[in-house]
């Protein structure tokens, strides 16, 4: 089956009389997508009209016009049929390195995140270069299939060797013709569980990591993890890296390191490149204590990824009846007005033996695990996985707008919901004008008994 990436929440222009640009310009489009629906973006002052089907035409790997209807020529023609044209899918939080690892060198049999981790300390033993490319690559074409084209991975530093660091370097470069990816060295061990852990950190922001990341919660004392934040806000201003943080991914409602993180980021004006992932123990802090924090996160305006396959999976797992659902107060931060987006975070790895690659499960799963069922609500989730995701990992140019990339996904649905309660198939994937991917859709024939059983 040839590629087709999955997508992302629509930002659109509303209705504009064409362009002198376009009137100078008579080359055909390269790329023209017919009779397409865009989905109005409530953050846009204008937005166009829901329901008039849209033209979009692509020239030079931008979007040139958007209008009711264009009249050509064009190089290659797609009829979208009425269903939905959204700005690509955003994969906010994986682990490439770890990839389709599942079994290996065992189960995870407790399902627990520690059991995980000390799988992975085995499997990581025996990494090799061409393993781990050939393992991510196979992921990312998975994803691009499913409409992702802005990944952001998080890589093992703890590892002496970064060998996972050197093939995931070698991969963001060889797939930079059709995808954005990002890379967070990641101390999975702790800035401060063996004496080389910092300078393996640092190291790997010397080679190319895009971002610093840290797991404060699985240092060895609660000094050491709050030391460890405030050394990578250090690195992070040093190298001028954004920072992403595993916080206080535990049940345990005493792990605190949340309103660490966001104190920083106050303090030194880095709230909007600042992200704290999972907070499962969000979800288990006393209401008095979160209501405080609460005002602290406004204050800091941090981004957060919520990881709620993973999440619902993992956490719990010490619980008789009730058994929490693990997963932090999506949404309450989405109704504080804070920027919150999913992540898939693995795929058939020693923490998670299932998952597909694609966005639209996880906010599947966010909608049910979080008791987001509105209509609004739906589209918040959807959002998670688009709009936010491209906030979160700071990319400047996202949307469908005149002038913007000419990335986009087509999905076989009307709309949000649609494609959420569906995990609609992306059809078509363009990126920068390119058709990447096209995916028939699968036809069914139904042929009732004559008679009766």
């Amino acid at each position: 089956m040839p590629w087709a990436f999955p997508f992302s929440l629509p930002i659109f222009l509303p209705k504009l009389p064409m362009s002198d640009a376009a009137i100078a310009d008579p080359r055909p489009y390269d790329l023209l997508i017919r009779q397409a629906r865009l989905f109005a973006d409530p953050q846009l002052a204008a937005a166009p009209q829901t329901e008039t089907l849209w033209d979009i035409g692509m020239r030079d790997g931008k979007i040139a016009e958007i209008e009711p209807h264009l009249p050509g020529p064009a190089t290659q023609e797609i009829d979208a049929q009425g269903n939905l044209a959204s700005p690509p899918l955003v994969e906010s939080h994986i682990h490439l390195d770890s990839v389709l690892t599942a079994g290996q060198p065992r189960w995870n049999q407790s399902g627990t995140l520690f059991e995980g981790i000390e799988i992975w300390g085995d499997r990581k033993q025996s990494l090799t270069h061409e393993d781990v490319k050939a393992r991510a690559l196979q992921a990312l074409q998975l994803q691009a299939s499913q409409g992702v084209l802005h990944v952001r991975s998080h890589v093992d530093v703890s590892e002496p060797k970064l060998i996972a660091l050197q093939a995931l370097l070698e991969v963001r470069a060889q797939v930079s013709r059709w995808m954005d990816l990002q890379l967070v060295a990641f101390p999975q061990d702790g800035l401060y569980g063996a004496s080389q852990n910092e300078a393996l950190l640092e190291e790997a922001l010397k080679l190319g990591a895009d971002v610093v990341g840290g797991i404060p919660h699985y240092e060895l004392t609660r000094e050491d993890g709050v030391r460890s934040v405030h050394r990578l806000f250090d690195l992070a201003e040093q190298y001028d890296r954004p920072l992403d943080f595993h916080c206080d991914e535990i049940d345990d409602p005493q792990s605190r390191f949340l309103e660490v993180v966001a104190a920083c980021a106050l303090r030194r004006g880095m709230g909007d490149r600042t992200t704290a992932s999972h907070t499962t123990a969000f979800g288990s802090y006393d209401n008095g204590y979160a209501t405080k924090l609460m005002g602290l996160l406004r204050r800091a305006r941090i981004n957060f990824i919520a990881n709620p396959l993973i999440n619902i999976t993992l956490q719990g797992r010490g619980d008789s009846y009730p058994k929490r659902r693990g997963v932090t107060r999506v949404k309450e931060l989405w109704q504080a007005g804070l920027n919150v987006s999913l992540g898939h975070d693995c795929i058939q790895d020693p923490w998670y033996s299932l998952g597909s690659g694609n966005p639209l499960d996880v906010a599947h799963m966010a909608a049910h695990v979080c008791q987001m069922t509105g209509q609004a609500e739906l589209e918040a989730c959807y959002a998670m996985v688009t709009r936010n995701g491209a906030k979160t990992l700071g990319i400047q140019d996202y949307g469908i707008y005149r002038g913007g990339p000419a990335n986009l996904v087509l999905l076989a649905a009307p709309g949000p919901r649609e494609a959420l309660c569906q995990r609609a198939i992306a059809t078509t994937v363009i990126t920068r004008g390119h058709c990447l991917s096209q995916t028939t859709l699968p036809q069914q024939h139904w042929s009732p008994p004559v008679q009766a059983f």
